[in-house]
């Protein structure tokens, strides 16, 4: 792995707080009523898809689930440049399409990779599974990223799946793997590297089981009854942002007031977003039918 300059530090620090102020904004405007269905939020989250993203190669591919806001911030916001397949909300249903997306890179000889996000919840649903064999079968280049935030939905992992490590489930059909610190991202992106670099030297999937935490609900509509605020709490004081805070004024490479007029130029970036949002006009009704049949 490089060193990480600066300029990386600064980029960390600015894309994970991106993502935990846009998270915040989206659920004020959520509970005004502005946003309407369903509202899953990254916040607590931000370390791992900005750790893993900072090892990733310009044309590779990533798939994820529908928590995935902060995955189209870490890269960017522009789908069209960056190979982003979306987030999908049946839960383990993008597991076989990542692999499938790994599966055209191999057999067009491109040397690119697929990071394929799997929440916790996923781990015991079937398509998971016979994803995993295939890709170990055909040495696909996929790597696997179990978003371990302990709950699926009201769920507690331990009470959901046995065993006591979930990425061991690819052990089975030979697929490597291993654990990591998800509220660190200096230690997401040491073995996100190292297994992305792993899957695109030819030798098949790998799976990283992140272990992090979301500090919300499974969704908006979530009171997260299910959990003690002394857990919650426990893992608040390792936010994995004051986290990069810490590394940065240790290593003198900004500030507290550089570092502070980073996250008022954030603010205001997404207060506009959110203010462009708000005065924009619906689409017409007719959209309603656009790409439906064709």
């Amino acid at each position: 792995m490089k060193k990480l300059s600066k300029s990386d530090h600064l980029k960390i620090f600015s894309y994970m707080l991106k993502i935990r102020r846009f998270e915040e904004r989206s659920a004020q405007l959520y509970g005004m009523g502005h946003i309407g269905g369903f509202c899953h939020l990254y916040i607590g989250q931000e370390a791992v898809v900005v750790g893993v993203l900072m090892t990733i190669h310009k044309n590779d591919s990533v798939v994820t689930t529908y928590r995935d806001h902060g995955h189209m911030i870490a890269r960017g916001l522009d789908p069209k440049k960056n190979n982003f397949y979306g987030g999908h909300g049946i839960v383990g249903a993008q597991v076989p399409i990542g692999t499938g997306i790994a599966f055209t890179h191999k057999y067009n000889g491109d040397k690119n990779i697929c990071r394929t996000y799997i929440g916790d919840g996923a781990m015991n649903n079937g398509q998971v599974f016979e994803a995993f064999n295939l890709a170990a079968l055909w040495e696909l280049p996929v790597l696997y990223i179990i978003e371990n935030n302990k709950y699926g939905m009201g769920t507690s992992v331990d009470r959901a799946a046995a065993g006591s490590d979930l990425y061991k489930r690819g052990e089975a059909f030979g697929i490597k793997g291993e654990i990591v610190d998800g509220m660190n991202v200096y230690s997401v992106i040491k073995a996100a590297d190292k297994a992305g670099e792993y899957v695109r030297s030819g030798k098949g999937p790998y799976i990283l089981e992140v272990q992090t935490y979301r500090y919300r609900g499974h969704s908006m509509s979530d009171p997260a009854k299910y959990r003690t605020k002394d857990e919650l709490e426990e893992y608040k004081n390792s936010d994995p942002i004051e986290i990069v805070r810490a590394e940065i004024l240790k290593k003198k490479l900004a500030t507290e007031s550089e570092l502070e007029k980073i996250s008022k130029e954030i603010i205001e970036e997404v207060k506009a977003a959110a203010d462009f949002a708000l005065e924009s006009k619906f689409p017409s009704s007719e959209e309603l039918y656009t790409d439906v049949y064709i």
